[in-house]
């Protein structure tokens, strides 16, 4: 019985799970929507950040933009008692939509952080990053190469956008669904154990300095760190729900199957989050991004006094105009 529920996309009966979650996401997709225009129009209107070496960034904010529009169709779904739409195209677009943007948001965080590991921890040395960030590019080519490990989930039929366990699945079923998995946990896998070890040298690397030279590394903890609290948050746990959705599939636990969609559904409207706090990795990352969206949206009231916190006092309070140079960015405040 269970397995004709979760392969004809309804929702467990008799619990109001799908109910609180699409409110759940009708909440991030308020708040996320006016979030991610903003930070849009600051780094293409105010920032221009084709000029600052922030290309990396702009790629997040898009990947996240497009997520926070795909979010509407969910809410409907779960509103509806559907865990997605039962129809196989749609179905299949849906997931496509998901993993192409999600893989996107995490290949770019994953970028920016290996950008402030050689900078800091290989400082001096030829850093191939620095001209990754002017390019646009590496951009292109990373949206591209996206696309083979993403295409494959919807050219086949996917009952629900369910994976292994399904009834009267086929060879060609079984290693479709393989190769997405693969491809689920990897893509979340691989980029944390890459930002550990970042995060690790850094830190190293900060305990030998000087305190002249601990500033600099310390900005680079912050945003390395900042990555990884987005990776806990958002993606780990789902991970780690997938993982235990799979197994009682396979094993067919029918009563432990209904729980674990549950788990599994609810940590992934946790992960769309995402477009919420990488708006305070981008803080992080960039200052003069920090500075930027700070002079353009918040009250008269806070704006010197963020502004002291980022760019100090004695710059806070000259001028209205933003100086947005190469490397160096500072925002002065007409009195």
């Amino acid at each position: 019985e269970m397995d004709d529920l979760t392969d004809n996309c309804k929702t467990p009966n008799n619990t109001s799970t799908y109910e609180v979650l699409s409110w759940v996401m009708a909440g991030e997709f308020t708040l996320g929507l006016p979030l991610n225009l903003s930070v849009l129009y600051v780094l293409i209107f105010r920032f221009k950040f084709w000029k600052n070496n922030c290309v990396f960034l702009f790629n997040i904010v898009l990947a996240d933009f497009l997520l926070v529009t795909f979010l509407p169709l969910k809410i409907y779904h779960y509103q509806n008692n559907m865990r997605g739409s039962e129809e196989p195209r749609v179905c299949g677009a849906l997931l496509f939509f998901r993993f192409l943007n999600r893989g996107a948001s995490i290949a770019f965080l994953t970028l920016m952080c290996l950008d402030r590991y050689f900078s800091v921890v290989h400082l001096g040395r030829k850093n191939c990053f620095k001209a990754f960030k002017k390019s646009p590019l590496i951009s292109v080519i990373v949206w591209v190469s996206l696309l083979p490990f993403t295409i494959p989930t919807m050219v086949r039929k996917v009952d629900c956008c369910n994976s292994w366990g399904r009834e009267n699945s086929t060879t060609l079923d079984n290693m479709t669904d393989s190769f997405r998995e693969t491809i689920f946990f990897s893509q979340i896998v691989i980029p944390y154990i890459i930002l550990i070890y970042c995060t690790a040298r850094i830190v190293s690397r900060l305990q030998r300095k000087t305190i002249g030279e601990k500033a600099k590394l310390r900005r680079a903890v912050f945003a390395v760190v900042s990555v990884a609290v987005v990776f806990s948050i958002c993606f780990l746990p789902c991970t780690i729900a997938r993982a235990a959705l799979l197994i009682v599939r396979v094993k067919e636990w029918t009563q432990e199957e209904e729980v674990a969609v549950q788990v599994y559904d609810a940590l992934m409207v946790l992960s769309y989050a995402d477009c919420l706090l990488d708006p305070l990795v981008y803080c992080f990352y960039n200052s003069g991004f920090k500075v930027a969206y700070i002079s353009t949206f918040c009250p008269s009231f806070l704006k010197q006094r963020l502004l002291e916190s980022v760019t100090g006092p004695s710059t806070a309070t000259a001028t209205t105009t933003t100086t947005l140079t190469s490397g160096a960015q500072s925002i002065y405040l007409k009195r």
